[in-house]
């Protein structure tokens, strides 16, 4: 079942973003005005229309601070790394600090991928997708995007995805 979007302007302080939200009312993108302010204190609730306007405002807050917090670590990882040349005359001591030096590395490669993911969440909230199960275009539930706000898939979908990984890999 197609899902349909009007656009929507969410302020919040001096910025303002446009977003999709679900409409049923036109099968096109139509712009419309409807200013949201969003409370610092902001939860979503079960009993809230599922990626209202304040809902995914909130979520699309939560992915920028959680890109934000990567990056930043991100950066003083490279600084630290950049600046710390190995002077340890003892080859142990050397071998340890390469070894740290190469998990932190592998750590931030995750993390890289994490900020891709994060982007590929941004780009579904512009694109009023986000929130949805992309096999079922059902509700993806607000607990599991409060847990994983980059999911993409329902539990049930991500568990049967996951029975046939399992069951593939004996083959």
């Amino acid at each position: 079942m197609g899902r349909f979007f009007t656009s929507t302007k969410i302020k919040l302080a001096s910025e303002e973003e446009r977003i999709y939200i679900p409409s049923r009312k036109s099968n096109k993108r139509e712009p419309c005005t409807m200013n949201v302010t969003l409370p610092p204190d902001y939860k979503p609730a079960k009993n809230e229309k599922f990626m209202n306007p304040k809902m995914v405002e909130y979520f699309r807050q939560k992915l920028i601070a959680w890109r934000t917090a990567l990056v930043h670590e991100s950066n003083s990882t490279l600084q630290q790394l950049q600046e710390g040349g190995i002077v340890e005359a003892d080859i142990a001591d050397r071998a340890s600090i390469e070894t740290e030096r190469s998990l932190e590395l592998r750590t931030r490669d995750r993390a890289r991928k994490l900020i891709n993911k994060i982007d590929d969440a941004l780009e579904r909230v512009d694109e009023g997708s986000y929130g949805y199960c992309e096999e079922t275009n059902e509700p993806i539930g607000l607990s599991r995007l409060e847990a994983r706000p980059i999911a993409t898939l329902s539990i049930e979908a991500q568990e049967r995805h996951e029975r046939m990984e399992r069951s593939h890999r004996g083959d």
